[in-house]
């Protein structure tokens, strides 16, 4: 079972799913510590491949509160390596390779007491497309509420 500890809130807003995948992250210990606390941040963040090995690039981690050590500001957005096998990272290369499509981080979760990122293959959506899914999200919402005042009604 997997736990969800920080969540990139604009990523499905901004684009639309094409494929996800887990990784494992190399991080230090109080980085470990920190994304815990919940002092992680996606914004401007991507997935990126260098020389065959994928990285998360410009993901905030901020200061342990513990923390004994300085605390450097310019290590909380260095890139960091993920771990996928030689098959996925193939896939993501391929997929990254066309045009239009782009890697966005989606959450860091824990799984068997192990950080792991949820990123996705993503397309970018227009303006008009994104007023459309927001349109459709307050349509549901609007249904559910008038279900749930039927019921009340007829209970």
């Amino acid at each position: 079972m997997a736990l969800l500890l920080v969540k990139n809130r604009k990523a499905l807003f901004d684009h639309s799913l094409v494929e996800k995948y887990t990784a494992g992250i190399v991080l230090e210990g109080y980085e470990v510590k920190a994304i815990k606390e919940g002092k992680a941040n996606f914004e401007g963040s991507y997935v990126r491949i260098l020389d065959g090995e994928p990285f998360v690039v410009n993901m905030y981690i901020g200061k342990y509160s513990a923390q004994s050590q300085p605390f450097e500001e310019l290590r909380a957005r260095e890139s960091r390596k993920l771990l996928l096998n030689g098959k996925e990272i193939e896939e993501i290369y391929k997929e990254l390779d066309q045009k239009g499509k782009t890697a966005v981080p989606l959450a860091l979760i824990l799984d068997n007491n192990r950080i792991k990122l949820e990123f996705a293959i993503v397309k970018g959506r227009k303006d008009y497309e994104k007023k459309a899914v927001a349109k459709e999200k307050q349509v549901l919402k609007d249904l559910e509420r008038e279900s749930k005042e039927v019921r009340k009604l007829v209970f």
